[in-house]
């Protein structure tokens, strides 16, 4: 596997992450650009997809298949194709390669690609649970929503989420194991982020990956919640992290962004992030010093950013922000809130 660079589990906070807090080098504090495609070991790669122009915020995961071609996890928003098709290319591959895609879940910067990419390669197999299956096949709902949100800027950011025809799809669900090109994985039901949301363990070597569910974690910083609506349930989301967990996987691998081997330390911050969250946006509901949501939110995303500056240097933060939304992600546990009759 021909690679431009080694990515490998991260402790807790990661040599690049730590000099960029010191104000020194790194590829955090404006040193040299992070490699566009990553070596992770056991066969697989991640390619950084520098989604907006912006290193290590969604990756790819790229697997070698014993039967030949490839696999891939999360293929990323069709807008940033070229930069997948680039990182296959280092591995001397095409999209021609592809013979399945694992789908965590079908949100936009995991999913869009989907389509585009059954096209050039129509003998792809996509895995997907079964509340995300419909979308797939027709994504038109899902657009219709999504554009309300994003107006004008849906197609920059997220290009054409073509169809997948029904032929090509499988269905997943908790229990199941899938083995495309004679690598084998179990397969998880995972909600919290979202309702059509799955994880995929390789027992041979101990990966599992986990998409959202194991939040966001950049360059060995802290791991932090992707809260956005419409499914966010504090509750489930904190079952579905004991279920990867029970799996006793050697290393999680996250879309947003790389493999870390301290699990337990990772979903104890994790967990412990998604209460303050959540307590934080239920004490702004509450509140009457906001005029409206939109100052609750505003606010929100401040105080997140400055827990993440306490932390991490300040172009460090600016990653987390553009990864994880931290205003969007006011909105999603307030629907969680208002929903179980807060106020």
């Amino acid at each position: 596997m021909t690679v431009t660079g080694s990515l490998r589990e991260g402790g807790a906070r990661d040599p690049a992450a730590s000099a960029a807090r010191g104000g020194g080098g790194g590829t955090d504090g404006g040193g040299a650009a992070t490699p566009a495609v990553h070596d992770i070991g056991s066969g697989a790669a991640m390619v950084d997809l520098h989604h907006q122009g912006s290193p290590s915020i969604i990756g790819v995961g790229v697997l070698e298949l014993p039967a030949g071609g490839v696999a891939l996890v999360d293929p990323g928003p069709e807008a940033r194709l070229h930069a997948l098709r680039d990182g296959l290319a280092a591995l001397g591959r095409t999209l021609e390669d592809v013979r399945a895609i694992l789908l965590t879940h079908i949100h936009l910067d995991h999913a869009t690609a989907a389509g585009a990419i059954v096209r050039e390669a129509p003998g792809a197999i996509v895995y997907v649970h079964a509340v995300g299956a419909p979308h797939m096949e027709d994504p038109s709902r899902l657009l219709a929503s999504a554009g309300r949100i994003y107006g004008d800027a849906m197609t920059t950011l997220w290009g054409e989420f073509l169809p997948v025809p029904r032929e090509s799809i499988r269905v997943v669900d908790e229990g199941d194991a899938v083995a495309p090109g004679g690598r084998r994985f179990e397969v998880a039901y995972v909600p919290g982020h979202a309702k059509h949301h799955v994880a995929y363990c390789e027992a041979a070597t101990g990966t599992a990956w986990v998409g959202d569910v194991g939040g966001i974690r950049i360059r060995g910083g802290p791991a932090l919640p992707v809260t956005p609506p419409p499914d966010i349930d504090v509750a489930l989301w904190k079952a579905s992290m004991d279920r990867v967990m029970a799996w006793r996987p050697e290393r999680i691998v996250a879309t947003h962004f790389g493999p870390y081997g301290d699990i337990d330390a990772h979903f104890a911050e994790l967990s412990g992030e998604l209460d303050a969250w959540a307590l934080r946006v239920r004490e702004s509901l509450g509140d009457d010093a906001f005029a409206n949501d939109h100052e609750r939110a505003r606010a929100f995303s401040d105080w997140v950013a400055r827990r993440v500056a306490e932390q991490v240097s300040p172009a460090h933060t600016e990653l987390y922000g553009t990864a994880s939304g931290f205003f969007d992600s006011w909105w999603g546990l307030a629907r969680y809130w208002r929903k179980r009759g807060a106020a």
